[in-house]
């Protein structure tokens, strides 16, 4: 039997990988730049297991460049600094891989700096977090940021496959849905779920694996679309304002392994998105709720994704918040850009109004040309706040 299913299944070469294709497609960008011979410095970012490693491999492997693999969590300054100076004259510079990236301490993201500018390496960073959070600018500047994404239901059964060319079993059909759909667009889950399983028997069934793996790993974003439909239903159910619904959904989220915090994130994008200011309060009770449940975990956190979903449900509900922003995406986007007045500009040249000099409020011309983006439902806190800009505005007609 072969040990360590993940590591002897892992693709060699771009062609091999499953998902990811807007990476390893045929025509993709990346995989053109990597044939030409050519690459930059990157970061891969997404969920674990979807090929981040596997890719950074193939990029050494492809280029024929000294790898060296390092972990965020344990690396030190001088590990960095000696594979610069062991490769200081040599004709190929070595390609540093950075697994979880987003652990570097702000002076080790410092010392990459720059030899990353003098490209004495190229650095190749992956991370589970978002980069835009997590990663100084000077690191973000120097790299090109590729996002990685969960594996598809049709990926996940291509890997299945490639283990059955290779090893004589069967296996249950609702063994199968059970092993691709628990596994949540993990490949790495996948394999070691399947490895030990044909350790217990060569025919698998839905026994030996809810054996091994009582709960699916969902981590919000499964190749299931049933659970795309149970999110989806839970955030219209609160934005329609539907307590009983909405905590039906979210059971069935919870029942079915769901990751807090990503029901969590959830109803923090909820919060602004259609709550807004008509309740400034939900966003703040739904970013502790994130905060929390990302501390305490199940079953606790149940209770806490309940008291937050029934809060924002029963809240006034506004999107003018959301569709103000749009509004002025799409105009920057669309239209020609606005010069900055004068007086605004930096440093604050004569002509500028302090309005704290004047009550708190003085007209003057803060864009070139009138725009209006932001119109106010009048639900709400939106009301309070409707009415405090017509005072500021008329404190001295009202004097």
């Amino acid at each position: 039997m072969i040990n360590n299913f993940a590591l002897f299944f892992r693709p060699k070469l771009i062609e091999e990988i499953s998902g990811q294709k807007h990476l390893s497609g045929e025509n993709s960008p990346f995989r053109k730049l990597l044939k030409s011979g050519s690459m930059s410095h990157a970061i891969f970012f997404g969920p674990a297991g979807v090929g981040k490693t596997t890719l950074a491999r193939i990029v050494a492997n492809e280029l024929q460049l000294p790898f060296y693999e390092l972990d965020a969590t344990s690396v030190k300054v001088e590990e960095f600094r000696k594979i610069f100076a062991n490769h200081k004259n040599a004709l190929q510079k070595p390609l540093i891989f950075i697994d979880e990236i987003h652990r570097l301490s702000k002076t080790q993201q410092e010392v990459l700096l720059l030899p990353m500018e003098n490209h004495e390496a190229i650095i190749i960073g992956a991370s589970t977090e978002n980069p835009y959070f997590t990663l100084s600018s000077g690191i973000r500047s120097r790299t090109m940021l590729f996002e990685f994404y969960p594996l598809e239901l049709s990926d996940m059964e291509d890997i299945l496959a490639r283990v059955r060319q290779k090893i004589d079993f069967t296996i249950d059909e609702d063994a199968k849905d059970y092993l691709l759909s628990s596994s949540a667009g993990d490949s790495r889950s996948l394999l070691n779920l399947l490895e030990f399983a044909l350790k217990v028997d060569l025919h698998v069934s839905l026994e030996i694996l809810r054996g091994l793996r009582p709960n699916a790993l969902k981590d919000g974003v499964s190749s299931d679309g049933t659970h795309y439909n149970l999110i989806s239903a839970m955030i219209k159910s609160v934005r329609g304002s539907d307590v009983d619904a909405a905590l039906y959904y979210l059971a069935r989220l919870i029942d079915g392994g769901e990751s807090a915090d990503f029901i969590a994130r959830r109803l923090v994008i909820l919060a602004s998105e259609d709550i807004g200011n008509a309740n400034p309060q939900a966003l703040n009770l739904a970013s502790s709720t994130l905060n929390s449940v990302s501390k305490i975990g199940y079953p606790e956190s149940r209770i806490i994704l309940s008291q937050c979903l029934i809060y924002l449900t029963c809240s006034p509900k506004s999107n003018s918040a959301y569709t103000a922003i749009n509004n002025a995406l799409a105009y920057v986007k669309n239209e020609k850009a606005l010069s900055v007045p004068a007086h605004l500009q930096s440093p604050s040249p004569k002509g500028y109004l302090y309005p704290h000099d004047f009550g708190g409020w003085v007209e003057q011309k803060y864009l070139e040309k009138p725009l209006r983006f932001y119109d106010s439902l009048g639900v709400g806190f939106e009301k309070t706040l409707d009415e405090w800009m017509i005072k500021i505005k008329n404190k001295d007609k009202m004097a």
